[in-house]
């Protein structure tokens, strides 16, 4: 299956591309943005960061059907980049996302969060959706708790931050179903 691209009202969701890891390497690596991220991401993030993390992970798993990332843009400047959020298949950590922080605050993530978990369930078939994050991550639990998640366990995990305590949030798709695919109820 290719990678749709989608819409909300505000945000364009482009399906990942080679070109775009220009973009992600002068936005991304940001500590306001990678604090919480799994320690996998390099810190310092290296100069090619962003195309190694493209062309060598994010668009042979897309190739290979194991994960669907996009790029997130605003429809009033379709042609910058300002976050991604992906989907990945497995039994944990389906979905993640990051959004520079001048986007924060606006509900964009949690707009784009409703349309991916939708397709999540309702394009991809998919049981259930989990989320591991950072506790402290204030704005990701709330995406969360208002999507319908809810915190199945936790565990110490390691970050770019460093080692924190971590939260596995979970929704199965009869629950996502049953809310009619609408975060917010």
């Amino acid at each position: 299956m290719t990678v749709p691209r989608l819409t909300t009202p505000r945000l364009l969701l482009e399906p990942l591309q080679s070109d775009d890891a220009i973009q992600i390497q002068q936005v991304f690596p940001r500590w306001e943005i990678v604090r919480h991220l799994t320690n996998a991401v390099p810190w310092p993030y290296p100069s090619d960061g962003a195309r190694f993390f493209v062309d060598q992970v994010a668009l042979p798993a897309m190739v290979a059907g194991q994960a669907w990332h996009w790029s997130l843009r605003h429809r009033s400047d379709a042609d910058r980049l300002i976050g991604l959020i992906s989907l990945r298949a497995g039994e944990e950590d389906n979905r993640g996302f990051w959004l520079v922080p001048e986007w924060q605050g606006q509900g964009l993530m949690s707009e784009a969060c409703t349309l991916i978990t939708d397709f999540w369930f309702q394009t991809l078939q998919q049981p259930r959706l989990r989320v591991p994050k950072a506790m402290d991550n204030q704005a990701s639990r709330r995406i969360s708790e208002r999507s319908g998640m809810r915190l199945i366990e936790t565990f110490s995990k390691a970050f770019v931050g460093g080692e924190m305590l971590a939260g596995n949030w979970e929704i199965t798709r009869e629950e996502w179903l049953a809310r009619g695919g609408d975060a917010s109820k």
